[in-house]
């Protein structure tokens, strides 16, 4: 059996949105915001940047390659 697709269930969102009741900007109360700890970084984590540190790097390579590729073949274009 297939799945419902992203139209249908957009549709049916759209018709729930339309039943709930919405309160007005006068009835909106302010929620208390709670101080957040600061995140403790899991092990797993730390062996994931330690893993792919070489990653960011790689994609600038790549991005700049790809640039100047293109950037021959539009310069090639307009001389051929």
């Amino acid at each position: 059996m297939s799945k419902k697709s992203r139209r249908s269930r957009a549709k049916h969102h759209a018709n729930l949105a339309k039943t709930m009741p919405t309160k007005h900007p006068q009835q909106l109360q302010p929620m208390a915001v709670k101080p957040q700890s600061p995140a403790r970084i899991s092990h797993e984590t730390q062996d994931a940047v330690g893993r792919y540190q070489y990653i960011m790097p790689e994609l600038k390579r790549i991005g700049i390659l790809a640039g100047s590729i293109i950037l021959i073949l539009i310069i090639l274009s307009f001389v051929l």
